[in-house]
């Protein structure tokens, strides 16, 4: 008997189908989908909330100084005239940042190697290139979704049956952070 579900799909159709609904369901908490794919999406999304669970506070914080340009009232660059030539002007800056550890930079690298980019458009501007915004998951991961799950062991997602879908009766199922 094989480990998993093989989908109907060839191995890397299978593949970027469920790192496409991986990446769907953190970024949206819940997704609809059929009952196979959900419970190979759960395998996969549990691991590694139990993962950024596990490596949540494994970082220390390091103040570091930075250079950052000068900005006027519109927020465009300060230039100013060095040699003949238009030159922007930096102020620097400290920034407290948190550096992750070994084991947690491990972990972080395995998530990105699995999650897609994800983008977020706002509501109220559909269409708009400006409107949407890249949404950084592992940060997501270690900074929202692991401190609600510090205390459970396991059991991060929810399977609810909706019903059959009408053109296939296949059945579909909502599947949810808890």
């Amino acid at each position: 008997m094989a480990g998993y579900r093989k989908l109907s799909r060839t191995a890397d159709q299978r593949k970027a189908l469920l790192r496409g609904q991986v990446t769907s369901l953190l970024l949206n908490g819940k997704m609809v989908t059929t009952e196979a794919k959900a419970k190979e999406i759960r395998k996969i999304v549990e691991g590694m909330i139990a993962l950024a669970v596990k490596e949540k506070d494994n970082y220390e914080t390091v103040t570091v100084t930075a250079k950052v340009a000068r900005k006027d009232k519109d927020g465009k660059r300060v230039k100013e005239v060095v040699d003949g030539k238009k030159v922007d002007v930096f102020d620097e800056v400290e920034k407290t940042i948190k550096k992750d550890k070994p084991s947690r930079l491990h972990a972080r690298r395995k998530m990105n190697a699995y999650l897609y980019t994800a983008k977020k458009v706002d509501a109220g501007v559909l269409g708009k290139k400006k409107a949407t915004k890249e949404v950084d998951l592992v940060a997501k991961l270690f900074d929202e979704i692991a401190p609600k799950y510090v205390g459970r062991n396991g059991g991060y997602t929810r399977i609810v049956k909706i019903g059959q879908r009408k053109g296939d009766a296949a059945m579909e199922v909502l599947i949810e952070l808890v």
